[in-house]
């Protein structure tokens, strides 16, 4: 990663705009700026200045740890000065989601539920898994940090979105189950468990034929997180225009891009 690189931080206060401040800085990065909304430190200034230090310090890249709301205005902002915007912010509903789409006319936009690469290699295991063994239940549970605000989690919705489009057979999401509630053939039952600071771990369940097949991945810190962040800001300063997710940067590493 070239120490060139200079990036902009949002939510810079919050558990992830730490991390990944600290480490830019172990990685020779430069943090050009840093915003939060909220009542600012000495090396974090308000996020009301945000489009003023756009302009007068010049970033490389937005990297975004926010809430949606915040998300879609800082992303638009950024749009208006052509600075490319990675986040990691979940929870956007299709409105929101659309308002990214639309800044990813005027920049490079990169959306990651989760940035992982462990993640990545779960969502193909997943996808073999499910297509291989199309009439087992299916079970998902996911388990954050008691902070966390959105349920299921970004990633436990990619990964549903995943075991979906595998199955094709149009399987409603049982979230928790309560009283008399026996399982419906085809349906996807979703956990999400929020308790003390877990990281984040999200386990798929397969059952059937008198066997359970499943498949976890556990983030040990918010580094891991942090890392990947980082790694796509570094590819997507470089892309044009459009609308990415982490999985672009993965097959372009792998496939001996940039």
């Amino acid at each position: 990663m070239s120490g060139s690189l200079s990036i902009a931080v949002t939510g810079a206060t919050g558990r992830m705009g730490r991390t990944v401040r600290d480490l830019a800085k172990d990685r020779g990065m430069g943090v050009a700026l840093a915003v939060n909304r909220d009542a600012a430190t000495p090396d974090v200034e308000p996020a009301a200045r945000f489009a003023g230090l756009l302009v007068e310090r010049d970033p490389s890249v937005v990297v975004d740890f926010t809430g949606p709301e915040s998300a879609v205005e800082y992303v638009e902002t950024a749009a208006k000065a052509g600075v490319p915007v990675v986040t990691g912010t979940t929870g956007f509903d299709e409105t929101q989601r659309s308002a990214l789409k639309a800044a990813g006319e005027q920049i490079p936009v990169l959306l990651g539920a989760n940035f992982a690469r462990g993640v990545q290699a779960l969502l193909g295991a997943v996808e073999r898994a499910v297509e291989a063994l199309p009439e087992y239940d299916v079970e998902l549970t996911e388990t954050h940090h008691n902070g966390k605000r959105d349920a299921p989690s970004g990633t436990a919705d990619v990964i549903l979105s995943e075991i979906e489009a595998t199955r094709g057979d149009g399987g409603e999401r049982v979230h928790g189950r309560e009283g008399e509630a026996p399982r419906a053939p085809g349906e996807i039952g979703v956990h999400a468990r929020r308790a003390g600071d877990v990281t984040g771990e999200h386990e798929v369940l397969l059952a059937g034929n008198q066997e359970v097949l499943s498949l976890t991945h556990r983030a040990g810190s918010r580094s891991v997180f942090a890392a990947g962040a980082l790694d796509a800001a570094a590819w997507l300063v470089d892309q044009p225009a459009g609308f990415y997710r982490f999985a672009d940067v993965a097959t372009d590493v792998a496939g001996g891009g940039q």
